[in-house]
């Protein structure tokens, strides 16, 4: 009993007590060091690659909309790419669509010439006094009118010059004249046509046209 209360109050002393920290602490440190040297003399690790994933929005209130329940899978598909948008093309009316053909050029009216319903020759003279026409009208010695002694008033002649052949168209308005060998009396203007009016009268050819 004796002994051990000796060894008792030795570990208990302030020297003995100090004394077995120190050995504590160098052990600590020791371990510490070799650890540390131990460390510092394996290879450095290599960096490990961590995949991350798209975070997904927190769910909210909001009832899930369709595409909300769809799988991860198809969440997780490429966005489809944006297509360029077609471009504006012009449209052309129906009567434009169809291809253009020059235009014809323009054709002269083709006139018919007016039947002739009777001809012959005779000496036609002119006259160029004021006076009434048998058929009631003023004369007027600038217009182109004639007297027959048969012909239906209205009725149009070609009286035609042989010498020069210069011809006029004639409107039958009066009656006359009455000289032998002549059958036509032209107004001034009509006779001024075909000859000079100083001739007082010529031999002409003359056609009736229906």
């Amino acid at each position: 009993m004796a002994a051990r209360h000796l060894r008792t109050r030795k570990f208990s002393s302030p020297a003995a007590i100090a004394a077995t920290a120190a050995v504590g602490v160098a052990l600590a440190v020791g371990g510490t060091v070799g650890a540390v040297r131990l460390t510092s003399a394996e290879p450095p690790a290599a960096p490990v690659a961590v995949e991350t994933l798209p975070s997904t929005p927190a769910p909210t209130s909001a009832a899930p909309s369709p595409s909300a329940s769809a799988s991860p899978s198809a969440s997780l598909s490429p966005s489809p790419k944006a297509t360029a948008s077609p471009k504006a093309s012009r449209t052309q009316a129906a009567s434009r669509s169809k291809a253009r053909t020059t235009a014809p050029s323009p054709t002269a009216k083709k006139t018919s010439s007016p039947k002739v319903v009777d001809s012959g020759s005779c000496g036609a003279s002119f006259y160029a006094e004021g006076q009434m026409t048998a058929n009631g009208e003023t004369f007027n010695p600038n217009a182109l009118t004639a007297a027959h002694k048969t012909l239906p008033f209205n009725t149009k002649v070609r009286v035609t010059n042989p010498d020069n052949g210069k011809s006029v168209v004639v409107r039958i308005n009066d009656r006359g004249p009455f000289i032998e060998g002549r059958c036509l009396d032209l107004s001034r203007a009509a006779f001024a046509t075909i000859a000079a009016t100083g001739l007082g009268h010529v031999n002409v050819r003359y056609e009736v046209l229906g």
